[in-house]
């Protein structure tokens, strides 16, 4: 998947809602592989209520993994403007997609963020019981690196969204081969965005989201 994930050298410095805002794309991206793949390794996950929520669940996930290297890397102020400001972000872009796939909610229906958002509230808590991998390479990389018990509550997040032969599973194939590609996104992202002093690349015009 490539994706913009870094600022070029001349661009003017970004605020954290603009950060958040490339951020929130590079995640819906992600989580979006995430759940193809595992459709590829032959996964039932149906176009409908369980594709989203599939798809809800690893974007709090992310969502977690991403404020936590915020929490690393800005000031209080910062990164709770980022970090609100990237929930909004998605919740939008899951429910605009939710909405082209099942229907827009009935004329007067409150707005279909907030349960989102109030899953974030809460699940975020839950991920904030788990720590960091200890183990030397994730502690040099300089970015938070969730351990163990973090990705694997993810996974006993995801059983009961697919049917009962799938649920055996899922862990392995989340904590084995989609959460670690998922993470390497979204730490190379978060360090290209909120480190100025990386390595640049050469503008060339317009980049492609694809």
């Amino acid at each position: 998947m490539r994706v913009k994930n870094q600022w070029f050298k001349g661009d003017a410095p970004r605020s954290p809602a603009e950060q958040a805002s490339a951020m929130a794309f590079i995640l819906w991206r992600a989580a979006r592989q995430v759940l193809e793949r595992m459709r590829g390794a032959d996964f039932d996950i149906d176009a409908g209520a369980p594709y989203f929520a599939f798809l809800r669940e690893l974007l709090v996930f992310l969502i977690a993994v991403t404020d936590r290297i915020a929490y690393q890397r800005l000031g209080a102020d910062e990164r709770h403007a980022f970090t609100v400001a990237l929930v909004g972000h998605v919740a939008r872009t899951l429910q605009d997609n939710e909405d082209s796939l099942l229907g827009a909610p009935a004329a007067g229906t409150p707005a279909q963020t907030r349960p989102f958002i109030d899953l974030v509230n809460e699940v975020v808590g839950h991920y904030a019981e788990f720590g960091a991998d200890p183990s030397p390479p994730a502690q040099a990389q300089g970015l938070f690196h969730p351990d163990f018990g973090f990705v694997r509550y993810l996974g006993a997040r995801l059983e009961p969204t697919l049917p009962e032969k799938d649920r055996l599973w899922v862990l392995d194939q989340i904590m084995a081969v989609q959460a670690p590609e998922a993470l390497a996104i979204v730490q190379r992202s978060m360090r290209s965005l909120l480190d100025p002093a990386g390595p640049q690349r050469p503008r060339r015009g317009a980049t492609s989201g694809d």
